[in-house]
């Protein structure tokens, strides 16, 4: 096993600076393929000749109030089959996922399905692909990288 392997428990701290998202609080879920981002209000947008999408992001989660408007290009439209069987057509886009949130912590771009996960307990599920390589989980650990006190300061 490689020494350069980060390890996480099964919830942890990660951030999206490239889309303004200092602090989302994700599940680390080695069961799903994909990665998926909690996005409403999703919508495809013309910007230099390039489609790219519009949506907006409850990183929080606790009671759904911020939302944070983000933009990314599009990669792909997929179909992906969720856990309880359901299968969606959802649009992926790549970002570049911070590992934590300490401003020197590990950086890779990663692709992201944009779903509504209003009935799930976390904005954020990171899914093997994401991880491929570069962690190593921890089920029986929670933030092992580390728990904000005030998660909504990032926002303010």
């Amino acid at each position: 096993m490689s020494n350069d392997l980060v390890t996480v428990g099964w919830q942890e701290w990660l951030a999206f600076p490239e889309m303004g998202l200092p602090a989302v609080r994700a599940k680390i879920d080695t069961g799903a393929r994909t990665s998926a981002l909690h996005a409403h209000d999703v919508e495809h947008v013309e910007r230099d000749g390039e489609t790219v999408v519009r949506f907006l992001v409850n990183p929080l989660f606790k009671g759904r109030k911020l939302a944070v408007p983000c933009e990314a290009p599009i990669v792909d439209e997929r179909e992906v089959t969720s856990s309880n069987g359901h299968t969606e057509l959802r649009i992926v886009v790549e970002a570049m996922l911070r590992l934590g949130l300490a401003a020197d912590a590990p950086e890779w771009p990663v692709e992201l399905t944009l779903t509504d996960r209003r009935g799930m307990r976390f904005p954020m599920l990171l899914g093997r692909e994401a991880m491929s390589g570069r962690v190593l989980v921890d089920s029986g650990a929670s933030f092992r990288l580390g728990r904000p006190d005030h998660p909504g300061a990032f926002y303010e």
